[in-house]
Order: structure tokens, then sequence, then C-alpha cells
């Protein structure tokens, strides 16, 4: 039987983060402590070497060298999740947008309260940038990595 899940952990300023993968694609990237954060699937296998190319970009994400990633994702989740997680990949580096704005832009301008929700079950965070929503004020709402990392993650865009 040929396994097909993996992970690796690697450190971070935001803490330790875990990958996840189905060595074709990434499925999942969580923080610590980090909220809707699954469990390891079981036979899950630590392997660093299903993950090179996405811890190197991570690294050069955090040194500020990279804008954009060019990772294989397979994040899984309901249709309108999908349709918002890719939005969420829309949304350029160091630019914010509103949850009203987010729900406008896929064609649901009512949904906003339905967007936060599918962003707050983002799997694969800072690669599908979740924490460039913000509330209608601008102000900074939940995250499921915490407010602290969602504040660090906008401050660290802006600063290049």
């Amino acid at each position: 039987m040929i396994n097909n899940s993996y992970y690796s952990e690697v450190d971070s300023p935001l803490g330790v983060l875990t990958l996840t993968g189905n060595g074709d694609a990434l499925t999942g990237l969580y923080m610590t402590a980090q909220k809707h954060r699954p469990a390891l699937p079981l036979n899950c296998v630590h392997d660093d070497n299903v993950f090179v190319s996405v811890r190197d970009q991570l690294a050069a994400y955090f040194a500020g060298e990279l804008q954009h990633f060019d990772v294989p994702l397979a994040g899984i989740g309901t249709q309108f999740q999908q349709r918002v997680w890719q939005a969420l990949c829309e949304i350029p580096y160091g630019v914010t947008e509103s949850y009203g704005a987010l729900a406008a832009r896929i064609g649901k301008p009512s949904a906003s309260r339905a967007v936060g929700m599918a962003n707050g079950r983002n799997p694969i965070g800072i690669i599908v940038p979740c924490h460039r929503v913000l509330g209608a004020s601008g102000a900074l709402t939940g995250y499921g990595g915490g407010l602290e990392r969602k504040q660090w993650l906008l401050a660290h865009e802006r600063r290049r």
C-alpha cells in the first residue's frame, strides 16, 4: 500500500508551522494552537523531502524575498469554501480587502458572514492569504492563528 499523507514541521517567525500534503500538493499549513486545526491523518508519515519547495518558499517569504507562492494546493473544503480560497489567492501581497468586498468579488455580495466563515476554515494559512482580509471598518478581525500573528503578517508585508 502506498502512503499518500505526509507532514513536516518548519520553524518560522510565527512559531512552528505544520505542513501536510499528499505527495503531489500541499493540503494544509497550520500554526501552533490554530483554531480548526485538524489532527494529522491516520498513517501520516513525517517526510521533510516531500515539502522542500514549500519550505524554501516559506523561508524566502519570511526573509522578504518572495511575494507570490508557486505551490500546488489541494485544500479540502466545500465548493463555496474553495471559491473563497481561490479569491484569497488573488489578493496581492501587501494589500488588504474587507469580507464584504471579497463577498462581492465572488458574486455573493450579501454573503460576507459566510465568506468570513470560509476564510476561518482556510486549511492553508499564509500561502492562501486569509490574513489579508479585514473587517468593514478596516479593523483586524478573527484569524485562526491568532490576531497577533495576523498583525505580524500584515506588518511584514507592508515593510516590503
